[in-house]
């Protein structure tokens, strides 16, 4: 009995107290608080939901180029273009296209060039994942999709042929016109050069121009043998013909510059673009009840972390959407590579983006 009257006593003093805390918010000068959704935290609304794969191969296509073949359970389906996140054992997250077939539903295919000098996630991935590796993937998404057209151009450069492959196989299969130039530093470091020549039917130029017409045409460039490709044809590509490149980012813009006037090539990259000049602005942080300032060498993570110190993050170049928040007010200034069109109407990614005004407020 006495243990009894114990419970009681201090579930009605419980009661109490959850009553006497629900009138004080009551009559708090901020209440009720704002009624937000969850916020984003990189796990964009349905477009990242993290599923657990297993390492059953692992492949050599080229030097210094690991091959990972990913297999799990009720895998989304994917398009030419599309990639997944990759969240490493350290928790680091990366980006890797897929390359493999899109009809193999139960398999994903990723590939990756060691990075001597990089920031940690190529390393990791040639000497951690190994076969019987569980990992985490989110997506797939895809901001590089192939649309219809009768004919393309596809300029690929080194391990920028893995978003490539499979939209040449997809342009193959759907009897299109399309020409590849496929360009590396050397023949032994380019990754799928043996299944690229033959589906350009054994036919290949070595001067950096593909020939003026007939399908399934090959330009392969090794910098150690023909030095860098030739791209004044793309001044005279048809209207039609859509121009693909994927590749380091001096390849990409060499390839924008030999494009027609008025024209933009569609383009995949693999690093941000480089920063343009900001200016200082202030971001409200509506939840926390905060507001910062970002000087204009800052980014909008940097300054918010000085606040929130938990905050996620990963890449901080705008491509892997840990840092992707809501946002209530202000004109954005998007420079990531990440978000649809449709995403970038209400969030952005602190870690590269900006406000175009002189304020932010974000759900955070």
């Amino acid at each position: 009995m006495p243990r009894l009257t114990t419970v009681a006593l201090v579930a009605g003093a419980a009661l109490l107290v959850r009553r006497a805390v629900r009138s004080r918010m009551s009559t708090a000068p901020l209440w009720p608080l704002p009624a937000l959704d969850v916020p984003v935290s990189g796990y964009g609304r349905g477009r990242t939901v993290p599923r657990r794969v297993v390492v059953t191969g692992r492949a050599t296509p080229a030097e210094g180029v690991v091959e990972l073949r990913l297999e799990g359970a009720g895998l989304p389906a994917w398009q030419p273009g599309a990639h997944v996140d990759l969240v490493l054992p350290s928790g680091l997250v990366r980006q890797y296209s897929l390359c493999g077939d899109p009809a193999d539903s139960g398999t994903y295919t990723v590939a990756t060039r060691l990075i001597e000098d990089g920031r940690g996630g190529s390393r990791e991935v040639h000497e951690q994942l190994h076969e019987g590796t569980e990992v985490e993937i989110r997506g797939p998404r895809n901001r590089f999709p192939l649309i219809d057209a009768p004919a393309y151009v596809f300029v690929a450069g080194g391990i920028g042929i893995t978003p490539v492959l499979p939209m040449v196989r997809a342009a193959e299969a759907a009897g299109a016109d399309w020409w590849l130039v496929y360009c590396g530093r050397s023949r032994a470091t380019m990754p799928y050069l043996e299944e690229i020549e033959r589906l350009g039917g054994g036919e290949r130029s070595e001067t950096g121009v593909p020939p003026a017409e007939g399908r399934g045409r090959v330009t392969v460039v090794a910098e150690d043998e023909s030095g860098l490709p030739e791209l004044g044809f793309l001044a005279h590509v048809p209207a039609e013909t859509v121009v693909y490149c994927c590749g380091p980012d001096g390849l990409m813009d060499a390839v924008g510059a030999a494009m027609p006037e008025g024209r933009t090539p569609r383009l995949e990259r693999f690093s941000a673009a480089a920063p343009a000049g900001g200016t200082a602005f202030e971001v409200e942080l509506r939840r926390s009840g905060r507001t910062v300032k970002v000087a204009a060498d800052q980014s909008v993570l940097a300054a918010v972390r000085e606040e929130l110190p938990g905050i996620t993050y990963s890449c901080r170049q705008g491509f892997c959407g840990t840092c992707q928040q809501r946002v209530l007010e202000g004109e954005i200034d998007h420079r990531d590579e990440l978000l649809t069109d449709a995403e970038r109407d209400d969030s952005m990614l602190i870690c590269v983006s900006r406000c175009a005004g002189k304020r932010l407020v974000l759900d955070l």
